[in-house]
Formats: structure tokens, C-alpha cells, sequence
């Protein structure tokens, strides 16, 4: 079996290198394949990941990115490049021991399944990460029809086929689980180790997180504008039964004031959520000018093997 590990680096230049020795170590029985895509690192990524390729010429491809593009869009980088049957994803910071592929490798072939995630007894994110992934995970299954049960880790193997189809995707918003779970339901699952970071701190900011689910809403759902059609329709059988209500209010009582507060209120949950909806209009018709301006998915400055 061909086995290829896709590792976007960012500010990796810590670790990278052990995670590498030790991904040849743990896999040697497998026909092995490693790419590393430096996803615009500001630190000494560029400089040890080319050292691993210079070592490792066999096994090891490396390909550097123009400029910080997210993980995703690193991560379908690496997917393009892939030769495997199976593929895995694996992030750079050791917090997925290596000795837990074959977990997901065995699960995949023996299940038959196109992707096997990977799921956790206990998490050693920050409270602030682990948040935003229940949250992540809510919203995936609202919008995207995702499973409930399932988690959607970045830990995970893909077989060939559903790389291929993954790959096909040129758009530059890509969101890697959303483009698995528009293309299979072959899924499977698996618990592993999670382990504390031995260096550095998580790269995912709450900017990236938003703009992550942002790719989520907009890129493979229509449901946002779906819930503007209902607020819209919700606020008109509103607007018409107050109307109703205030013109018999004023006909058996001519002398009551006119109510400057409500006037007030009703102005502003309007015109806020009119304001919202013509954002989300926005966001779904800016995306759409990008990808038709032609945005690059990711921009390869240089690449090795």
C-alpha cells in the first residue's frame, strides 16, 4: 500500500522535523509518502522543511506556499500533489501521536470506507479552541448535513477516490469536510490519542475561525438565505398584525398618544435586520465575484520532489 501524509506546516519549525522522523519511524511498512506545505510560516519553517526534504529525497516532497493562505487551501496544496491509495492529514503540532495512523488506516480498509475520522476521549486544546469546534460542528450539522454523532477532525485518512473528487474543487474558499461530505457518506470513525503541544500555541485566531465559517455558511450551503426568506416573511405577518392591532387601538381610543419607544424599537429591529440580510446577500454575491475574478486557491512559490 501507498501511504501519503499530507502536513501543513505553519510556524512549525519547532517540531516539524521530529514529527517527520518519526511519522518514517512508526510507518515503515507502508510505501511512504510525505508532503510538507509551509503555508507562509514567518518563522524558520521554510529553512528546516527544506533541510527534511534534503535528507529525506525518497520519501519527503515540500512544497512553500507565496503567502498564508489557511490551512485548507494548504491542505488541498498537499492533496493535489498526493499519490497514495490512502491519504492522511495531520497537523504539524504533535497533539496526533503518529503511532495513531494506522488506527485510521485499518478502520478505512477494513470498513471500506472513503474517510475515516478521528474523534477524542479528552482534548488538549484551549477552552477558547475547544469551543469553536462544538460550535463548528453544530453548525456543520445544520447547514451541511452532517451526522450529529460525527466529529469533523482535522485528523483523518481519505482513500484515492475521494481525493480525486476533492482536488476537482478549484474555488478559492475551499472547506475541506464540507467538500467530503457533498461527495460521500461512506464515513467511519475512530477514537485516538490527544496529546498537549510541545511547542508553540494554535494558529487558529478568532479571524480565522470566523473566516472559516464563513467558507462553511456561504460556500456549501444556501440555507443563511433561506432563514433571511422566513425572517423577512416572520416580520411582515409581524408587521401586519401590529398594523391591524394599532388601527383598532386608535379607533376605541382616539386619545391615546402615539408611542415614540415602540416607533423606536420597530426602527431599529427593521433596519438591523434588513441590515443583516443584505449582508449576507453581500457575502454570498462577493464570494461568487472572487471566484469568478479567478482568486487563486493557493499560490506554489516553490516546490521539491
Amino acid at each position: 500500500m501507498k501511504l501519503t501524509i499530507v502536513i501543513p506546516v505553519y510556524n512549525g519549525a519547532m517540531t516539524i522535523s521530529g514529527l517527520v522522523d518519526e511519522l518514517i519511524k512508526d510507518l515503515e511498512m507502508y510505501h511512504l509518502e510525505i508532503i510538507l506545505v509551509n503555508d507562509g510560516s514567518i518563522d524558520d519553517s521554510h529553512r528546516v522543511c527544506a533541510s527534511i526534504f534534503n535528507r529525506h529525497k525518497n520519501i519527503v516532497k515540500y512544497i512553500g506556499l507565496a503567502k498564508n493562505f489557511g490551512e485548507h487551501n494548504a491542505v488541498m496544496a498537499g492533496l493535489s500533489r498526493a499519490m497514495g491509495d490512502y491519504t492522511v492529514v495531520i497537523d504539524d503540532d504533535f497533539q496526533n501521536p503518529p503511532s495513531e495512523i494506522r488506527k485510521l488506516i485499518d478502520e478505512a480498509v477494513s470498513g471500506g470506507f472513503d474517510v475515516v475520522y478521528s474523534f477524542y476521549e479528552k482534548k488538549h486544546h484551549s477552552p477558547f479552541r475547544n469551543l469553536g469546534s462544538a460550535f463548528n460542528n453544530l453548525v456543520a450539522s445544520l447547514l451541511l448535513d452532517k451526522p450529529r454523532e460525527l466529529y469533523l477532525s482535522s485528523f483523518k485518512c481519505m482513500n484515492r477516490f475521494i481525493v480525486q473528487e476533492l482536488i476537482k474543487y478549484k474555488g478559492p474558499f475551499p472547506y475541506i469536510d464540507g467538500l467530503i461530505l457533498r461527495s460521500t457518506r461512506k464515513i467511519g470513525k475512530v477514537m485516538v490519542k490527544h496529546a498537549d503541544r510541545k511547542e508553540g500555541k494554535s494558529g487558529y485566531t478568532l479571524k480565522k475561525l470566523v473566516k472559516l465559517w464563513l467558507n462553511m455558511f456561504v460556500n456549501f450551503s444556501v440555507l443563511p438565505l433561506r432563514i433571511s426568506t422566513f425572517l423577512g416573511f416572520l416580520f411582515l405577518i409581524l408587521g401586519m398584525v401590529s398594523s391591524i392591532y394599532i388601527i383598532f387601538e386608535r379607533i376605541l381610543n382616539p386619545d391615546l398618544p402615539v408611542g415614540f419607544a415602540s416607533i423606536l424599537v420597530a426602527i431599529l429591529v427593521f433596519g438591523g435586520t434588513q441590515l443583516l440580510m443584505l449582508g449576507m446577500i453581500g457575502e454570498y454575491l462577493g464570494k461568487l465575484f472572487l471566484s469568478n475574478n479567478q482568486t487563486p486557491q493557493y499560490v506554489i512559490r516553490e516546490e521539491h520532489g
